[in-house]
């Protein structure tokens, strides 16, 4: 992992020490630290969807006219995914993080004093800033803090939070909405992660490879290095050898460098028709089984199960990748979850509630699978110059397909009810099918030897 510079100096290879050594206590609380900002960015983000049945009760307004707030927040989150990515890259992913969550906590806990949509929608925007912010900053520290053979199951386990976080959301609903109303929702639920953004700048480090090719820094990377029980001499010079081998330039302009363009324009049709999906759910499911005929309690649920599938879908999507490699496990979630949408449209949905929102959990299951694993293959397929860049494009691209949800999911509910919602769910994963098989870079199974070290580390 070391070798003598062209002045005698040691040089360290910063990439092979972190790719291929253990797993550190330190680098854990990392990446703890990194999916605890998504659990706030998922709770945060779907706050909306829970409050939205009582705004429309409380003031006397169609569904319709929501829908532009839905959007606002989400043309937040795309810019917001955009340029973070950028300031990551240019700037580092510990700003980019703490930034986001702090941005995104004040603006969800100031709609408690909104007096119409419109300043709902203006502070969505801004809200939508940081939680798209959030997403590709965090995952990218995650990606960089973990070990290669640890690197799939970290990232997608920091991206279930988004449905982890949605599902505490859910169940915060259920106890503050009869007590305090959505003012009051929308008040706790957003100083929650201005405490937390706090807490994240006495503690979160810097990404080791963003160091790394930072010299005025190494003294920095030296004494994280320490903690992370990997100390270095005064005078070590650091490198990342695999990657500076494939890497030409930084910027935008790299994604479509060096073949990666193919791979690039697949990753983003595939999250534009993810998100779709996702944020049909997040932002109109209750509404549209309300619509239906259900209780409140009843709606609340099917986006509760919804995200509390997607947690457990995820991580067994991540093993599966280990063993595996991720092209066959995402294109059958793909599949799993176009079929499970079309069986959702033959319920009787007033008849058979419970199956309803089993259904809708397993739907979630294999939506929220192909959807947090996706990160994980920006994080293979994207080096480290631009990671954060390529990761924030991708997810910048598919917040477009949330976008569109706002206003189609609106739409489709108010003509076609939950059959027309539904199909337009299947359609929308069959077509993410069809861009992951045209990606050509996907991740491998875990070799014989990194295998072998993951044994090792699990009895130590």
């Amino acid at each position: 992992m070391s070798n003598l510079g062209a002045h005698g100096k040691q040089t360290v290879d910063i990439g092979r020490m972190l790719d291929d050594g253990v797993f550190s206590g330190f680098q854990k609380l990392v990446v703890c630290l990194a999916a605890l900002s998504i659990v706030m960015d998922g709770f945060d983000g779907q706050l909306i969807g829970f409050a939205i049945p009582s705004l429309i009760k409380e003031w006397g307004i169609t569904r319709s006219a929501f829908a532009p707030a839905v959007a606002a927040g989400l043309v937040g989150m795309g810019i917001g995914s955009a340029f973070a990515g950028l300031f990551a890259d240019r700037f580092g992913r510990r700003m980019a993080i703490i930034g986001s969550v702090f941005v995104f906590g004040v603006a969800t806990s100031l709609i408690a004093f909104s007096p119409d949509v419109t300043t709902i929608a203006i502070l969505r925007f801004c809200a939508g800033l940081g939680i798209g912010g959030a997403l590709p900053s965090s995952t990218t520290m995650t990606a960089e803090f973990s070990p290669a053979r640890r690197r799939t199951l970290a990232v997608t386990a920091t991206i279930v939070c988004v449905p982890l976080g949605g599902m505490l959301a859910g169940l915060f609903a259920n106890a503050v909405l009869p007590h305090y109303g959505w003012r009051g929702l929308f008040l706790i639920g957003g100083l929650l992660p201005v405490a937390f953004s706090v807490l994240l700048w006495f503690v979160i480090p810097e990404s080791p490879r963003y160091l790394a090719r930072h010299p005025h820094r190494w003294d920095e990377l030296r004494r994280l290095l320490q903690r992370m029980s990997r100390p270095v001499s005064a005078d070590t010079g650091f490198a990342d050898a695999r990657e500076q081998a494939v890497e030409t330039r930084a910027g935008f302009g790299a994604l479509f460098a060096s073949g990666q363009a193919r791979d690039t324009m697949a990753l983003w049709v595939a999250f534009f028709m993810n998100l779709l999906a996702v944020y049909s759910a997040f932002s109109w499911l209750p509404t549209m089984l309300a619509g239906e005929g259900l209780s409140p309690s009843v709606a609340g649920a099917g986006l509760t199960a919804y995200n509390f599938g997607g947690v457990f879908g995820a991580l067994l999507c991540a093993l599966f990748i280990t063993r595996f490699g991720s092209r066959l496990p995402m294109l059958l979630c793909c599949l799993a979850a176009t079929a499970s949408a079309l069986f959702l449209r033959s319920l009787d949905v007033a008849s058979q509630t419970t199956l309803l929102v089993v259904g809708i959990g397993l739907h979630g299951l294999f939506v929220n699978a192909v959807q947090s694993t996706m990160y994980a293959l920006c994080a293979y397929i994207y080096p480290t110059q631009v990671r954060a860049t390529g990761t924030a494009a991708a997810l910048a691209f598919g917040r477009l397909g949330a976008i569109l949800s706002a206003f189609a999911g609106a739409l489709v509910i108010t003509q076609g009810g939950a059959a027309g919602y539904l199909a337009m769910l299947a359609g929308a994963m069959l077509m993410v099918f069809v861009a992951l098989l045209v990606v050509r870079k996907h991740i491998p199974r875990v070799n014989a030897g990194a295998a072998e070290t993951l044994k090792k580390e699990s009895h130590a």
